[in-house]
């Protein structure tokens, strides 16, 4: 005959067993979902990793496109009444330049990508050139205010290819409400404006324009 107690002793390690395999399962399908959370985390980032590294690709490549595509390099000349002025600009680049022997401004030239803009508008160019009928004294006078606020710093500049004679270079507010460079250079009883109104086109300007420009003082 059994005894209750030799009866009973068999739920003790059953309930145990029972237990320790629902632990089991459970820490296993917690480890589980954790992989999967994890796996599908990092899926997320490698996507979007990827996402970049394509549109970063894109952009250098369109990038490179683009300055490809500014050469061969264009040549403006101007007149010999006007110092000769010249400098090479981007083929990608249209230009219109006004003329006006008797005005306060004998040469008033605008280039810009594509097309050139109205020119009474607020586009900011991608460079400008003016011969004005005002001594290169009297033009830098025209910053000593701008200067003294702190809108524009005002420093020497000589051009590569014509070494001999010595302007200015300032940058910051040139025009109100645009911010750029500006070259001012000595042409006898007048002065030669060189600028960029736009951060943009800054690399062409300082290393396309600038170190072409030559002129006869």
């Amino acid at each position: 005959m059994r005894k209750l107690n030799e009866s009973g002793s068999l739920v003790l390690p059953f309930v145990l067993v029972f237990i320790v395999m629902l632990t089991a399962i459970g820490f296993g399908a917690w480890a589980y979902m954790g992989r999967q959370d994890y796996k599908n985390k990092s899926d997320q980032k490698s996507d979007a990793a990827v996402k970049i590294a394509v549109a970063a690709e894109s952009l250098r490549k369109d990038s490179e496109f683009a300055e490809a595509e500014k050469s061969p390099l264009k040549t403006f000349q101007g007149s010999e009444t006007f110092g000769s002025i010249g400098f090479q600009y981007p083929k990608t680049w249209s230009a219109y330049i006004v003329v006006n022997d008797k005005g306060a401004t004998p040469v008033d030239g605008y280039f810009h990508p594509d097309y050139v803009p109205a020119t009474n508008g607020d586009t900011a160019f991608a460079l400008r050139i003016q011969v004005v009928n005002t001594s290169y004294s009297e033009v830098l006078k025209t910053f000593d205010a701008t200067t003294k606020s702190g809108k524009v710093k005002v420093s020497a500049f000589r051009p590569v290819k014509v070494n001999t004679e010595l302007g200015s270079k300032v940058e910051g507010e040139i025009i109100a409400k645009k911010q750029g460079t500006l070259i001012l250079l000595p042409l006898r009883d007048k002065t030669i404006k060189v600028w960029t109104e736009n951060a943009e086109f800054a690399g062409d300007f300082n290393n396309t324009i600038l170190p072409s420009l030559t002129f006869i003082p």
